[in-house]
Formats: C-alpha cells, structure tokens, sequence
C-alpha cells in the first residue's frame, strides 16, 4: 500500500501553482517570453558543447554509426521530451522536474531531483564552459595566428594551470542574467539564430566533400560502441529540460512550454544527425574521433583554408555562450523553487525589484561554478553530469504516472500519448543508458546522492516550509476538536 501524501510531504499541483503566482504576474517575475523565444531558448540550451566539442568523443566510440547513436539518444529525451511537455503544461513553475517531483512523488524525491539537477545544469555549465574555452583558442589562431598559452587555457587534468576563458563566460552570462530576463532572452534568441545558421553553413560545406566510403566500416566496434557512442552523444541533448524553468516568465506556459519542448527536440535531433553524418561523410571517423575543435577542422581540410574554420570556430564561441546563458538561468530558477519551499537558504529566493531577477542567487551560481570550470577537465565533469540528468528523466516518467493516479482531474494541456507505455519505455531508456556508464561514474554518482540525502536531512527536511504549514495546521485544529468532544459527566 503507497504511503499517505502526509508522509511523503507530497505538494499539490494547485498549491505550486498558487504559491508561484504561476497564473497570474509570477513570483515577482515578468511574463516576458513568447513561443518563439522559448523555442530559441531551449535550441540555446541545447545545441553547444555536445555538438561542438563532444561529437569527436561520439565518434571515437561508435565510428559512423554515431549517427544511430544520437538517434537512440533522441529517443531516449523525447520520451522524457513528452512527460515534460504533459507536465510542464499541468503544473507551470520556475521548478521544473523539482516541482514535478514534489507534486508526483514527495519531498524526499523532489530534493534529490533537485540536487541531481545541480549535475544536469551546474556542473554542466563548468563542462560547456571548458568546450568554450577550445573554440576561442581555435578562432584566436584563425584569427590572428596566436593561441592562449596551455597555463591560462585548461586546468591542470589537461595541462594547465587555470582555464581562463571558462570562468570569462560564465561571468559575462551573469552579467546578462541580472541585468533581467527580456535581456537574456533577446541574447540567448540572437545567439540561437547565429549558431544554427553555422551548423547549416558547416552541413553544406561538409555535404560537399561527401564521400559514401568514409562511412565504412559502419559500425567498428558493433552494438557495444553504439552503446558507448550513445551515452557520450546523450550529453548534446542535456538543457531541453531548462524550458520548463520558464513558467513563471512565459506569457502562455499553458499552451507554449509543451510545444516549445517537442519543437526543440524535433529540431535538434535533425541537426545532430545531419552535421554529424557531414562531418564523418568528408574526412572520415577516424579524421574526426578524439579531435578537439573537430567541426573547424573539418571545414578546414575540406576548403583548404582556415577562413571556414575560424567562421565555424566563432559560431561555436557564439553558440557555447549561449548555452551558458541558458543553463544558468535554468539553475538559479530551480534553486529559487527549492529556496521557496525552504529546502535551501533563503537567499535564493529573493528576487530585485529593479531587475526581476534573483540577483544574488545568480551570482552566487556563477562563482561556485567558476571553480570547477576554471580547474577541471571537460570528461571529468560530463560523465557525472550525464548520469544524474539520465536519473531525474527517469523520476520525471516516474512522476507522470503518480500524478495521472493521484491528480486525474488536473487540467492537463498536452497529455503523453500511448500512457502509460511511453513513460514506462522512457525510464527503461535512462535506466539502459545509466547502465552505459562506467563504476567510477556510478560510485561518483552514489557519493553525490548520499551528500544530498544528507544535506536534505541535516537542512532541507527541518527548514521545509510545507511541514511547518501542516504543524501550523495541526496546532490550530486539535483545540477545536477537544472542545468539540463530549466532556465526562
């Protein structure tokens, strides 16, 4: 038999809602974000490092037939892509799959997801951070004929010393995010637009030097490398979540945050599989595996020039930016859901009058986050980020489920279909893929869960405005009912 909601300290979808402000003017945000923009924002979450930086890791694993790989990936997000579109139209809320869980599955659950989502969007931002940081080297030398020295470039897994440009990008993105979110969203838009017209720039150039033979042997290292390919691919994908952060800023999330993730995804995914079968089309797998900058090298060898190359590089820089922008923005609404609920401190709630923004919050992000980007290596950051994102999906399909039983009324304004079978093969495919990954990643990873677990109980569970709310409520009511009681004779 399930727990009572009691126990489980189990937050209806209508006290989010309300509690959020997310039908009326937000939770001293501004409703600044159309269809478009959301759709701009997510491809900004999106489309950076995993591309840019990480295809040459895909490639290295699973040879032409990484194009399978990020097929399977696809896949894998859009059936979670289809939960978050259900449930972020149901429940509206800056929490995103925190505020899903709360809802669908207790408090417990919800703090963990939300810690999890420190691997999916912090740490990820040091990871994309660390990509920049190889494009702006590549366009300096396109450029100008000079690179960064190795001291100031990486941090000392790769070589260096710091990596400067890394802790240079998440800065200016905190400077565009506190400044106000119609700010960020016109970047994070302008940005979108440049680096798909890159991609589509770099598919036509590659499609140009296509050569049917490059693509054999297909598949190298058979299913396995398919297997392997698909995980590393995974992490191109990781940020299409962060629309679902917008609840509280978008004008209709009703009715847009659904279409805007199924539209994200749709559109990635073509891309990946285009840029991806161009790349390994013109010079072949093993030209491109392992290969850091590997699109600039690609245009290149088949131009013979490094014009192409430094455009490709500049495109990377743009499009790497972004998905800092995106995913920072992402982070402080997750932890100003969390610091809503009184599971964090209470300064990540607090949001400018000025500028509408949780200002401290964000600076907050910004420099905790500088520190790993400045002196990790981008794997050492990636595999774990993959794996707790690859978590929380399954909890969201899990969610899906508890909610449809538990709320069957809520006003739902897209519903999975073919339910509950799409949820259930979704959490098969996180678990599948968090299978992919090696022991070390998985002993990271249960490290990480039990310093949460713990930082839940020694803080979040104790803080939790909701128990305090039904303590409130059970003080006021036990008077009254022992005055209603028949008093003895």
């Amino acid at each position: 038999m399930p727990a009572p909601a009691s126990k489980l300290r189990i937050k209806s979808p209508a006290l989010l809602v309300a509690e959020s402000g997310a039908d009326r003017a937000g939770h001293g945000l501004k409703r600044t974000m159309g269809l478009f923009q959301l759709i701009c924002f997510g491809v900004g979450a999106i489309v950076g490092t995993g591309i840019f930086v990480g295809l040459s890791d895909s490639v290295a694993q699973a040879g032409p037939a990484v194009v399978v790989s990020f097929v399977l990936a696809a896949i894998t997000c859009v059936f979670t892509a289809f939960s978050f579109a259900e449930l972020g139209g149901a429940i509206p809320v800056s929490g995103s799959s925190y505020s899903f869980a709360y809802a669908g599955l207790g408090e417990t659950t919800a703090f963990l997801v939300g810690w999890c989502l420190l691997l999916e969007y912090g740490i990820s931002i040091s990871a994309v951070a660390v990509g920049w940081s190889q494009y702006v080297n590549e366009l300096l030398a396109s450029l100008v004929g000079w690179r960064l020295p190795a001291a100031l470039s990486a941090g000392p897994g790769d070589g260096g010393v710091v990596n400067l440009p890394a802790v240079v990008v998440i800065a200016m993105a905190c400077v565009l995010l506190v400044r106000g979110v119609r700010e960020s969203a016109r970047a994070t838009t302008a940005m979108a637009v440049v680096k798909l017209a890159i991609l589509v720039a770099f598919c036509a150039i590659g499609y140009s030097a296509f050569k049917d033979g490059n693509l054999t042997p297909f598949a190298p290292a058979g299913i396995g490398g398919i297997g392997a390919g698909t995980t590393a691919a995974f992490f191109s994908y990781i940020g299409f979540d962060a629309i679902t952060t917008a609840g509280e800023e978008a004008k209709n999330p009703r009715r847009d945050i659904p279409v805007a993730v199924l539209v994200c995804m749709g559109v990635v995914t073509l891309l990946y599989c285009a840029v991806a079968l161009a790349a390994i089309g013109a010079i072949g797998a093993d030209a491109v595996g392992g290969r850091p900058a590997a699109l600039s090298y690609v245009v290149n060898e088949v131009t013979g020039s490094t014009v192409g190359g430094a455009v490709i590089a500049f495109g990377a820089v743009v499009a790497i930016a972004s998905v800092v922008l995106a995913v920072m923005y992402g982070q402080s609404r997750i932890l100003m859901s969390m610091s809503r609920d009184g599971l964090v401190p209470r300064v990540f709630e607090k949001v400018s009058p000025r500028t509408s923004t949780p200002v401290a919050g964000t600076l907050i992000i910004a420099i905790v986050f500088a520190v790993p980007a400045a002196f990790s290596s981008l794997d050492a950051v990636v595999n774990l980020s993959t794996i707790g994102t690859l978590a929380l999906m399954a909890v969201v399909n899990i969610a899906v489920i508890a909610l449809r039983r538990r709320e069957p009324g809520l006003a739902r304004t897209f519903r999975v279909p073919f339910y509950p079978v799409l949820p259930v093969v979704g959490v098969g495919f996180c678990l599948y893929l968090m299978y992919e990954t090696d022991w070390t990643t998985w002993l990271q990873f249960a490290v990480f869960l039990a310093v949460g677990l713990a930082a839940y109980v020694g803080y979040g569970r104790r803080n939790s405005r909701l128990a305090a709310a039904a303590t409130e409520a059970d003080a006021t009511v036990t008077p009254d009912a022992a005055e209603a009681a028949p008093q003895p004779a």
